[in-house]
């Protein structure tokens, strides 16, 4: 009898051990998608306001049709890349990334341009247009921060033993992070024509 209940206690821990792991791996990749979607969020608010500040810059009459069709194109590749958060892979995250990385150069170019045309600069749309891309620049920095520590939770929790044991039994898979441009540990050159 005592053999008997010393088995039924062990499979007992056992089961509560199984299931406290897997609910917790579970809710931290849970956490890492809530935390993807932020990401994506966030981007999705730069893509309105770039869509905003386009038509804004559209009315002034001889501002260079080039670059506002750069960001207009670059707009439309990111917003037409999509990411399951139940499955990013690096691939699909270098995707991301460099589809971004598009707007956030043609969109540069843009406010670089910008500075030629005083009458745009003076305009007050154009300037909370501007204000809010800069916070915005600021808030996508942030929930990406926020993405890596999220998966950084999870691969922890998954990794450890001998919880690494029930992610692999029930496919628990690594999530990708977020990752710096290639050459962003470069400092930029700043040149002043005086």
């Amino acid at each position: 009898m005592k053999k008997w209940l010393i088995v039924i206690v062990v499979i007992a821990i056992l089961g509560i051990w199984s299931v406290s792991s897997y609910n917790g791996l579970v809710t931290v990749r849970a956490d890492a998608k809530t935390a993807w979607s932020n990401v994506e969020s966030s981007y999705q608010r730069r893509n309105d306001l770039i869509g905003n500040l386009v038509k804004t810059v559209q009315g002034a009459a001889d501002f260079e049709r080039k670059t506002l069709t750069e960001v207009i194109e670059a707009r439309a590749k990111a917003t037409s890349v999509n990411i399951d958060p139940a499955n990013i892979t690096p691939e699909q995250m270098a995707q991301f990334q460099q589809a971004q990385n598009g707007v956030s150069g043609a969109l540069s170019r843009l406010l670089v341009s910008v500075e030629r045309y005083p009458e745009l600069k003076a305009n007050q749309n154009f300037r909370d247009l501007q204000s809010q891309l800069e916070g915005t620049e600021n808030r996508i920095n942030v929930v990406r921060d926020r993405y890596n520590e999220a998966v950084n939770a999870y691969d922890i929790k998954k990794h450890k033993f001998p919880t690494v044991i029930f992610a692999s039994l029930f496919g628990f898979e690594d999530m990708a992070r977020f990752k710096a441009e290639e050459g962003a540990e470069k400092a930029t050159d700043v040149e002043f024509n005086f």
